[in-house]
């Protein structure tokens, strides 16, 4: 695996391999990496010849409230990670390498429509953030394929709009939840968990597991569903829902009738103490004959 720091050295690296007819796969990153960004890796892997991971905090998108000196950085571990990986390019560069210029730094904003609501309710700015620093890590690597984790499932609407609306030559690739054996959607939050938090924290993955289960037996009563669960999580020891929704899959807006085909996502954040935990499943709708009668 080579390290690279500079925007220069890598570009010189990566025209080298398009001149050779090579498919490069990217997998932006924040660090602090566990299984869930490695089997990102592993996808890539599968659909390129040369994988490009990045690991770069990005100050834009951490809110006022939000510590960003306080996020984990364990470079070491992770570069040791990525090479047990054979990753082929590992670019860490600094704050100033990726803002040279604050003050005449352009900004890529968001969809409001995909801004303002559910998270970008919670983190003002904060998806404004994520598209400028993924549309740099795009230029700069220019990358055939980018392979995204669910988990962030707003986040990766979001870019998703962000690439088809700017007309980006990018293939994006949603990988599957990577879950424990309890069902808890592996994060790099879940370190800060007490034993007992640990305890509570895959009820809010088997709430919305259920949610799905009723749906697909029939019920399309989906504020009851999201109310139920909601008050089901309080009293198995959750502090806080911050919200449990149905929503279409693709534009995240609500779901107010049934329509045979249609993907949705249930979304979920609850939190126990300090730990804000997300998660989220797939489920697309089929009309039965009570349906369509």
């Amino acid at each position: 695996m080579t390290l690279f720091e500079s925007i220069s050295t890598i570009r010189n690296q990566l025209q080298q391999w398009r001149q050779a007819g090579l498919r490069v796969a990217f997998v932006p990153t924040m660090g602090n990496l566990h299984a869930g960004h490695l089997s990102l890796v592993d996808i890539a892997q599968q659909h390129a010849d040369k994988v490009v991971v990045s690991i770069f905090v990005n100050p834009m998108q951490f809110g006022p409230n939000e510590d960003y000196d306080q996020y984990p950085r364990t470079f070491e571990a992770d570069k040791a990670a990525l090479e047990q990986k054979s990753v082929d390019a590992l670019f860490f560069p600094s704050v100033s390498e990726m803002y040279p210029s604050t003050e005449l730094d352009s900004k890529v904003v968001a969809p409001v429509a995909l801004t303002s609501i559910l998270e970008g309710v919670r983190r003002p700015g904060h998806f404004d953030g994520v598209t400028t620093v993924v549309a740099k890590l795009f230029q700069i690597v220019q990358p055939d394929i980018a392979v995204f984790g669910q988990k962030d499932y707003q986040q990766f609407a979001v870019i998703q709009s962000m690439v088809e609306s700017l007309f980006m030559p990018i293939e994006l690739i949603r990988a599957e939840i990577v879950r424990d054996t309890d069902g808890l959607a592996l994060s790099s939050r879940n370190q800060y968990l007490t034993q007992s938090q640990r305890k509570i924290a895959p009820k809010l993955s088997h709430a919305l597991e259920g949610i799905e289960a009723k749906m697909t037996i029939g019920n399309h009563d989906y504020n009851s569903l999201c109310q139920d669960a909601h008050q089901t999580l309080l009293k198995q020891g959750f502090d806080e829902v911050d919200y449990i929704e149905i929503r279409d899959a693709k534009t995240l807006m609500p779901v107010t009738e049934l329509n045979g085909g249609r993907s949705l996502v249930i979304l979920g954040v609850a939190r126990t103490g300090s730990v804000r935990l997300l998660d989220n499943r797939l489920y697309t709708q089929t009309l039965t004959r009570r349906d369509e009668g």
